[in-house]
């Protein structure tokens, strides 16, 4: 804002303060400055503003002001709110647009207000899970710190929070009715400290997402992974016979083999993402036209259509073939996989987390754990009362299995049955239109197709041959379908802690956080996520300078701007005709003429 003079500032001050209700104090009054502060600065609001006499411009203007505090009900609104849109927010406020870096300093200073001190923050963090194990029975914490040196003396009382694993009592039960199929994948925090968030989700017969646990870890490294996987299989998936999936991490592979065989057959298999096997495929050989037949070999759904696939990519070379038999069939091909993938081929669902909390990723540690339980009670409300309701309007089964057995009944029409024994179970099938045969056997459970044995719903093959032979096909649909299994998924509540004042006392070492992880660098956070063809930044074209058109470089790097590095044996000549600027750019003995 800009004024006439030093006293239409003061009186602009004086009158917004009285409007507000507030007094402020003058901290400095001087002939070309005036800085004021709120009577309570730092006691729960830090308004402050100075203002300058510019003498090039002979008015008065206010150089600075608190944007943390203005853009404080934003992101206390909205922690994930992007720093274009707080930008956006102070120049309709102010008619004045900050910097990038400005804002995004503001934007931490009010998350630190909002959300509170990181320090505060580890140490609220064993009591508010305390509480939580105790309002909440069933639920499980693990922590594990280290020891605090000062000097060479350890200290007493405090503790190095070094990892810790969550899961809340009805993510734990709610797994029980989902499918026995497991998703896992890190994502980084970028707060005041490093470190990384370690995320498990299942899928219920309604194709919902359900987080089922979480761990706060210093990186991705192989006891990182072993910490998580070990707590994960010791109190969530407890069942055998399940299948995780995640991408081809070394320290991943690492936990897998020292698991002792829990995270192996037949108490479980484990699989790899296809996305990340196309992205290694792709890094390896650099074939950008041959990563899609990559995946289609993984997404291969009958040993006939593997062939096929793996013999167009050998015929290409047989380094690729080579490349894909070392991982292994049963790691990353659908047909091989013996239905424990249940269709599912890349770690999407657990990725959906990761851009839920993208927001929370910057928070202190314990708002990020509190919006991980507040979410989750959100989606177990919410579902819950979907479910009670699709049972009142009389539904047998998920949306997602209605609409695949209506379809099924739809095409099952044109199709030839055959019966080859007499207990019904095995049959060949004919389909009119492509003249296509398939084999079904319903005792086993499997259709040539493919369909049946990985989504364990009848496709129109088989629902043809209980049509054909009057079979009740209710009893190939598996029960994780079933609207009563979905509605035992969210039947569990989560219970409110209430305030902090009724809480007991904590009674343990205070934790602290790891000071090798604190951030040293100033500003923004740098990336830490190595970035390849999957990210979608890389599916945009080549960079095109707006300046003269070529590929390769921005404006700002462009050999053609004035007093660019890369110009510097340019001569540049305006010429002012009428209305017309005409600037000409000698470069290397060649005239170019840039009108404007």
């Amino acid at each position: 804002m800009e004024y006439i003079s030093r006293k239409t500032v003061v009186v602009a001050i004086r009158s917004y303060t009285i409007s507000r209700g507030v007094d402020y104090n003058v901290y400095e009054s001087e002939p070309q400055t005036f800085y004021g502060k709120y009577k309570m600065y730092g006691r729960g609001c830090d308004w402050l503003i100075r203002a300058n006499l510019i003498r090039k411009k002979s008015y008065w203007e206010i150089r600075r002001y608190n944007v943390a505090e203005a853009i404080r009900p934003l992101v206390e609104t909205d922690p994930s709110i992007k720093v274009k849109t707080i930008i956006a927010e102070v120049q309709s406020r102010f008619n004045y647009t900050i910097s990038y870096r400005k804002a995004w300093l503001a934007k931490q200073k009010s998350i630190a207000k909002v959300f509170g001190d990181w320090e505060e923050s580890y140490q609220a963090l064993p009591w508010w899970l305390s509480v939580m194990v105790q309002k909440m029975p069933g639920s499980v914490v693990q922590i594990e710190t280290c020891p605090l040196y000062n000097g060479n003396e350890e200290a007493q009382g405090v503790k190095i929070l070094h990892r810790v694993f969550w899961s809340f009592n009805p993510c734990v039960r709610a797994f029980r009715h989902c499918k026995p199929l497991v998703q896992v994948n890190e994502t980084h925090l970028y707060g005041k400290y490093k470190g990384t968030l370690l995320v498990a989700v299942a899928q219920d017969g309604n194709q919902n997402i359900v987080s089922i646990a979480f761990a706060l870890v210093e990186g991705e490294t192989a006891d990182a992974w072993h910490f998580f996987l070990r707590n994960l299989r010791m109190h969530v998936v407890r069942k055998d016979g399940v299948g995780i999936i995640s991408d081809r991490h070394e320290s991943i592979r690492a936990t897998v083999n020292r698991s002792g065989g829990d995270w192996q057959p037949p108490r479980a298999w484990w699989m790899f993402c296809i996305r990340h096997i196309g992205s290694n495929f792709l890094r390896a050989f650099k074939v950008p036209h041959l990563q899609k037949l990559v995946v289609n070999i993984g997404y291969s759904r009958t040993v006939e259509e593997y062939n096929i696939n793996y013999k167009r990519l050998q015929e290409r070379d047989e380094a690729y073939t080579r490349w894909c038999d070392a991982i292994g069939l049963r790691h990353w091909v659908l047909a091989f996989d013996k239905g424990h993938r249940w269709g599912h081929m890349t770690t999407n669902l657990v990725e959906c987390i990761n851009s839920v909390l993208k927001g929370a990723r910057n928070l202190p540690v314990l708002a990020l754990v509190r919006a991980t339980y507040y979410r989750l009670n959100e989606l177990f409300t919410r579902k819950s009362a979907e479910s009670h309701e699709r049972k009142r309007a009389g539904y047998t089964y998920s949306v997602f299995a209605q609409q695949r057995i209506e379809a099924s009944m739809q095409q099952a029409g044109n199709i030839v049955v055959h019966r080859f024994d007499r207990r019904n179970e095995v049959f060949e099938v004919r389909e009119m239109s492509s003249g296509k045969v398939l084999v079904v056997d319903l005792a086993r459970r499997t259709c040539d197709c493919g369909h049946f044995q990985v989504e364990r719903i009848p496709c129109r093959h088989v629902i043809a041959c209980c049509a054909n032979q009057r079979i009740d096909w209710h009893v190939y649909v598996h029960d994780v379908y079933k609207m009563t299994e979905i509605r035992k998924v969210y039947k569990f509540e989560f219970s409110p802690l209430g305030d902090a004042e009724t809480w007991p006392a904590y009674e343990g070492p205070t934790l602290v956080a790891n000071p090798a992880l604190r951030r040293t660098s100033k500003g923004r956070p740098k990336l830490t996520r190595y970035l390849n063809e999957m990210d979608s930044r890389d599916m945009r074209g080549p960079r095109i300078c707006r300046l003269c058109g070529a590929q390769g470089h921005s404006r700002s790097r462009c050999p053609q701007r004035a007093g660019s590095s890369g110009g510097g044996n340019d001569f540049y000549f305006v010429c002012d005709y009428r209305d017309n600027v005409n600037i000409y750019c000698l470069t290397e003995a060649k005239i170019q003429i840039f009108n404007y």
